[in-house]
């Protein structure tokens, strides 16, 4: 950057905003950041709100590699291999991931990837934080924002809204335009449990995997820890006969448990108090647009495009985005052009991982431990061992590669077509020889 420093306010000292402010900082910004809860080095999960566990990926990767902190996670984190799924009748099926050795995933405590990027920004000479600052205004043409405690007005020549599913940032940009935005929450909701380690900090099952128990009613997934113990997410709906308005007493809890989940309960031994003191989360997906204005403000993360949890790609495509956001900087030097850039580059793209999240929410609850879903990905994985460039399953496109998501979706349509159309060439080949074979035999 040329000339005077320009001065950058990000609103959100989450994943996004944090690693912004990283790519900002690197790029001759001034960068202050205002986050409304207190800083996540000192006050722990009060700060974040959560204990949540994420499983790190090929497009998260590749921005935590080009901030340089990419070592650094991994060393933080479990290698996932595959999903061990948990049957209703007590026994496992491991499936792995992908088919080479750099398809896998990473467990990584979201907490301790939090506190590695502010301190990361924080480092930064040109970057500042300040926690316990509420958003109450954003002017986006003039390029100012109103924080409260106390109450001050900030210029900045561009203003990233980082603020999450439910963004501030993103109300007072969009005010008054002609904006999109629809909500959409599912039925269900969550709440994190934990699986101890056993004696001696032994693992009581499988670490190098994501556990998955699926049910109708219920689901349940694990993420391993480095000190052999997992944290888990409970999925199930918020009223009705089987739902966590329902476990009232440990006697519902136990027998839901017994019901859903027969091996796991021996697993959890703390899982009726969990259940009872947890809070239970809200599952939101949100589409938007615009997600900028001028060259004054742009939207990254959730607070441009929430989706449920269930393809692991939140926080990858809220990684991806700061990375795009960045080029996109780097490659025009008008600041409005760039941010454009950014936006139609994501935009379509997150769009379609909505959906694709959404999808994945029947797949895992519903099909993953039945015989015909394990059959096809068996099938996915053999054509991709033996057409490697020609073949590439979904789920390998969208966690294993950084190709576009809508790009990824139609490389497998186009793939499925040409599938079936070698298979109904195939079988119309196979009847014609068939018949000339018996003509020959009359003959």
């Amino acid at each position: 950057m040329t000339g005077p420093q320009e001065h950058a306010v990000v609103v959100g000292a989450g994943l996004a905003g944090s690693l912004t402010a990283v790519f900002l900082a690197r790029r001759g910004y001034r960068v202050s950041v205002y986050e409304r809860r207190p800083d996540p080095r000192t006050a722990g999960t009060a700060a974040t709100g959560r204990s949540i566990n994420l499983g790190l990926s090929a497009r998260g990767m590749a921005a935590l590699d080009e901030a340089g902190l990419l070592d650094a996670v991994l060393a933080r984190g479990v290698p996932m291999r595959g999903r061990v799924v948990h049957r209703p009748d007590g026994t496992t099926r491991f499936q792995p991931y992908g088919v080479r050795e750099h398809e896998i995933l990473h467990s990584v405590l979201r907490d301790d990837l939090l506190r590695l990027l502010v301190d990361t920004a924080s480092a930064h000479p040109d970057v500042s934080f300040h926690f316990g600052r509420t958003l109450t205004g954003l002017d986006r043409d003039k390029g100012t924002v109103e924080v409260a405690d106390p109450a001050e007005t900030v210029e900045a020549d561009l203003i990233v809204g980082a603020d999450g599913v439910f963004s501030a940032a993103r109300r007072h940009l969009q005010h008054g335009l002609r904006a999109d935005y629809a909500q959409e929450f599912l039925p269900w909701g969550y709440t994190e449990l934990t699986i101890p380690a056993g004696p001696g900090g032994v693992p009581r099952v499988r670490l190098e995997a994501l556990h998955v128990w699926p049910g109708e009613d219920a689901l349940m997934v694990a993420h391993p820890n480095r000190d052999g113990s997992l944290t888990c997410s409970l999925f199930m709906a918020h009223e009705g006969p089987v739902s966590f308005a329902a476990l009232r007493d440990r006697a519902a809890i136990h027998a839901f448990a017994d019901a859903a989940f027969p091996d796991a309960r021996e697993l959890m031994p703390d899982l009726a108090d969990e259940l009872l003191a947890h809070p239970v989360g809200r599952l939101v997906t949100v589409r938007t647009a615009p997600w900028r204005h001028e060259d004054r403000v742009v939207l990254v993360g959730d607070a441009a495009h929430a989706v449920y949890p269930f393809f692991g790609q939140g926080m990858n495509a809220a990684f991806e985005d700061c990375l795009v956001l960045d080029a996109c900087l780097g490659r025009h030097p008008d600041r409005g052009t760039a941010l454009a850039a950014y936006e139609a580059a994501r935009r379509p793209h997150t769009d379609v991982l909505a959906d694709l999240s959404a999808a994945n929410f029947t797949e895992l609850r519903a099909r993953v431990h039945r015989p015909g879903y394990v059959l096809a990905a068996a099938a996915d994985r053999a054509l991709s061992r033996l057409l490697p460039h020609r073949w590439v399953p979904l789920y390998t496109l969208v966690a294993h590669t950084t190709t576009p998501y809508a790009d990824a979706l139609a490389r497998v349509r186009r793939q499925r077509r040409a599938l079936a159309a070698a298979v109904t060439v195939g079988t119309a080949v196979a009847v014609l020889a068939a018949r000339l074979s018996l003509r020959g035999r009359a003959c």
